[in-house]
């Protein structure tokens, strides 16, 4: 079905960039890069898929079954996404919030052309209606030159606003706080829309930037049908490699700081945070409670806790969750038994669900879901689109969300303060 060749890559970095630069012509575009972070953790350092051969787009209904059935049928890579509106296909939940991106919820293709980058190795992958190409491509490849990142120079740009005044906000977390004191719940991710509309980006300029300034592990570029994804995720949200399925839940933020020593004790205190702790926990007992519905009987384990690892913008508590996977479960039935991610909801999460969607402004879509791709064997793996901006060239609506959990702890303009701390490169790149 595929043609492969491998190549030796003397400048493996370098090749990078120009690959990235070449995929500017195509429509479908989905390029995934981990940025040289715990290489040992992801299969490659880099994918880019490009041009698709098939696809399957759709909102909620059934989407889940319709995935599994492409996946099943096509027997071949496929890169795409769930957008956090798929609760509504495995629950009786309802997303009713202003949405002004107007995404698929869900979106799947299968490339024509795909690149894997691990090391100075090359693999290419084309299918071979179009394996006659490859050389050609590779050439082109190489012989391109690679602007420096230019500024986003819009003339007039118009201004990035609040979805929700922070007035607004902080009464909406005290009334996640009520919530909590009921015993409606025991914690809810509460996230908030900033946006722009009338505006023009580069899509492949403002993503260089942002990767640059975040170097992220699971940075993603996305173009589909004119929709862009713009990610410096941190966060895996599952991985599947044979009947190993592993989970990153991230719970639990701090600053960085120019000063090391300060930058030492910033992320010394967050490890010792009872508050970040206590969500961190909370949300790896929810992964645990999620991966036992579809792993072998004491499979499930916390391989690592509440360890606190430092990116460029800021210091993150993250757990590992591994399980192995019971026989004859699909791949797809994974991903729909663990969707969307706890880090994300909350605890109870059908409760938790019900109350964001009743506090929020903004329907999520493909913020709070997942980027990522099958194998031909149905290994998968996804990232958790956070720290992103997403982009409808049509409407020329631009527009970034960010959250924070809510915990009987949390301080309402502690939170706000936190969402202004992850919101920082987003609102960089695009000011």
């Amino acid at each position: 079905m595929r043609t492969t060749k491998i190549f030796s890559l003397e400048k493996p970095e370098e090749f990078k960039e120009h690959l990235l630069e070449w995929s500017r012509q195509f429509d479908e575009i989905a390029w995934l890069d981990s940025n040289q972070h715990r290489p040992e953790s992801s299969a490659y350092d880099a994918v880019l898929a490009l041009q698709a051969f098939t696809a399957v787009k759709t909102d909620y209904h059934n989407a889940f079954d319709q995935l599994q059935e492409y996946q099943e049928t096509t027997q071949d890579w496929i890169f795409g996404y769930l957008s956090y509106d798929l609760k509504n296909d495995v629950e009786v939940l309802t997303s009713a919030n202003f949405d002004g991106l107007h995404f698929p919820e869900l979106y799947f293709f299968q490339p024509q052309k795909l690149f894997l980058l691990k090391g100075d190795q090359l693999e290419v992958q084309y299918l071979r209606m179009v394996d006659d190409e490859i050389d050609a491509d590779l050439e082109e490849i190489h012989q391109l030159s690679v602007p420096e990142i230019i500024e986003n120079k819009e003339e007039g740009k118009s201004p990035i606003l609040a979805r929700i005044p922070k007035e607004a906000y902080l009464e909406k977390v005290r009334a996640m706080l009520a919530h909590i004191q009921r015993g409606d719940i025991y914690e809810a991710n509460f996230c908030q829309e900033f946006y722009a509309e009338n505006r023009d980006i580069d899509a492949f300029e403002v993503f260089k930037e942002l990767n640059k300034i975040s170097v992220p592990p699971f940075a993603t570029f996305l173009k589909l049908e004119g929709h862009y994804l713009l990610s410096a995720s941190p966060e895996r949200y599952m991985k599947k490699t044979g009947e190993k399925i592993m989970s990153q839940p991230i719970k639990g933020t701090a600053r960085r700081s120019a000063d090391k020593e300060e930058d030492q004790a910033i992320a010394e205190a967050l490890a010792n945070d009872p508050k970040e702790q206590s969500e961190n926990v909370m949300i790896v007992d929810l992964v645990r409670n999620d991966l036992s519905k579809i792993a072998k009987r004491g499979s499930v384990r916390v391989d690592e806790l509440c360890k606190v690892y430092s990116f460029e913008q800021v210091h993150q508590m993250i757990s590992t969750v591994t399980a192995t996977l019971e026989d004859a479960i699909p791949p797809v039935e994974v991903l729909r038994s663990t969707f969307p991610m706890g880090s994300m909801t909350g605890a109870p999460k059908i409760s938790a669900m019900k109350i964001i969607e009743e506090l929020e402004e903004s329907k999520r879509g493909l913020y709070s879901g997942a980027v990522g791709y099958f194998t031909p064997d149905g290994d998968f793996d996804f990232n958790v689109v956070i720290r992103s901006i997403l982009y409808n060239s049509r409407d020329k609506y631009v527009s970034f969300s960010v959250g924070g959990a809510i915990t009987a702890q949390s301080i309402p303009e502690k939170e706000y303060e936190e969402c202004l701390l992850k919101a920082k490169a987003m609102k960089q790149v695009l000011s």
